[in-house]
């Protein structure tokens, strides 16, 4: 049984995409080792591989990545390994320095365009170092994997790297209704769940709800602004139209998203990453039956072209986006969402997946 090293930079819990990529190695005679990092509030796991966190003496900007990095480069140079699996460019230094030294397989999955994420926008020297270790590293990989058709033809045509593309899915489940942690029963909710960061389109959303009677905004995970969306609501007296439920673990999301009436992906043009953008909550949203109302972005705008199971934004105006939400949640997108929702799932991205897996370079 081959054993594979994957490693991420967050604390395990929410991160769904590497959660089913393991999943699917385990069960197909894999043994799995998932490694990240301990934070001072992570949540017990309970999974069928095994894990391991790093507990860290810092957890933000340059001094974190040099840390963890470091860190992880002595603990996978002497933990035993047949194969490594990179998640994103800020763990493929260490895993590409052990393979080389080892001369181990290595894999890489590419989450996003790391080099362009919104956070180095106007950060030019920071960026340059990701693009100068992008630019090194990936046209030396042969096992690559990225989450939508749009990124794995940017890294062709600029490295020409080639990538495979494996959508980030959700795994097919039966319809479970929780219940949110307050009263709704007369109101139309509008949900956002994700990472709250730069981009992500919620402070016009939040200014959106200014327009809407008889609405509830539900925002759902944890990010770099989360606070500051939450002042920004108080400010401008918000209170009562948008409620902030923090970070949620995926099995009890699942029960929170179909009792949604409409869910919302607003990313903002921000750069290559953002453009590409293909979130895995617009398929979470279709996997419970929910519509969807998306950025006019090419792969998130695509979905909704060929499955019909929402709206792509007309305008974002906080009126006229108050408009468009207002007439979407007067049409019945049912019939549609439980065809997308049989053939959106993870189960249809394995077999690529696995394939990857045996047949190495």
């Amino acid at each position: 049984m081959e054993k594979i090293i994957v490693t991420v930079t967050n604390d395990l819990y929410t991160d769904q995409r590497v959660a089913k990529v393991c999943d699917t190695l385990a069960d197909n005679n894999f043994n799995v080792l998932l490694v990240g990092r301990k934070l001072q509030n992570s949540k017990k796991l309970d999974r069928k591989y095994q894990t391991k966190r790093i507990r860290l003496l810092f957890n933000t900007g340059f001094f974190f990545f040099a840390e963890y990095n470091f860190r992880l480069f002595f603990y996978l140079l002497f933990t035993k390994k047949d194969i490594l699996l990179s998640n994103d460019l800020d763990t493929l230094l260490p895993n590409y320095l052990v393979a080389k030294i080892q001369r181990k397989k290595i894999v890489f999955d590419s989450h996003e365009l790391f080099s362009e994420i919104p956070e180095l926008v106007n950060r030019p020297k920071v960026k340059k170092v990701w693009l100068i270790l992008e630019t090194w590293l990936l046209p030396k990989l042969q096992n690559n994997y990225t989450v939508c058709n749009s990124i794995a033809r940017y890294y062709k045509n600029k490295y020409n790297s080639s990538f495979e593309t494996i959508m980030n899915l959700p795994t097919k489940k039966e319809l479970k209704l929780g219940h949110f942690p307050f009263e709704s029963s007369d109101k139309k909710i509008i949900l956002y769940q994700g990472a709250i960061n730069v981009g992500r389109g919620l402070e016009n959303l939040i200014e959106t709800m200014h327009f809407l009677e008889h609405h509830l905004l539900v925002i759902i995970g944890d990010g770099d602004i989360y606070n500051i969306l939450k002042d920004k609501v108080s400010s401008e007296k918000l209170n009562n139209k948008i409620i902030f439920l923090g970070k949620i673990a995926p099995v009890d999301l699942h029960k929170l998203t179909p009792l949604a009436n409409l869910g919302v992906s607003l990313e903002e043009d921000l750069g290559l990453n953002y453009r590409f953008a293909l979130p895995n909550k617009i398929f979470d949203y279709i996997q419970a039956e929910v519509p969807i109302l998306v950025s006019n972005l090419p792969e998130m705008s695509a979905i909704i072209k060929c499955y019909k199971v929402g709206e792509i934004v007309k305008n974002t105006n906080p009126k006229e986006l108050a408009k468009q939400i207002e007439e979407i949640l007067n049409k019945d997108f049912s019939k549609e969402l439980k065809l997308a929702k049989e053939i959106l799932i993870w189960e249809k991205q394995e077999p690529k997946l696995l394939s990857i897996f045996s047949n190495l370079k």
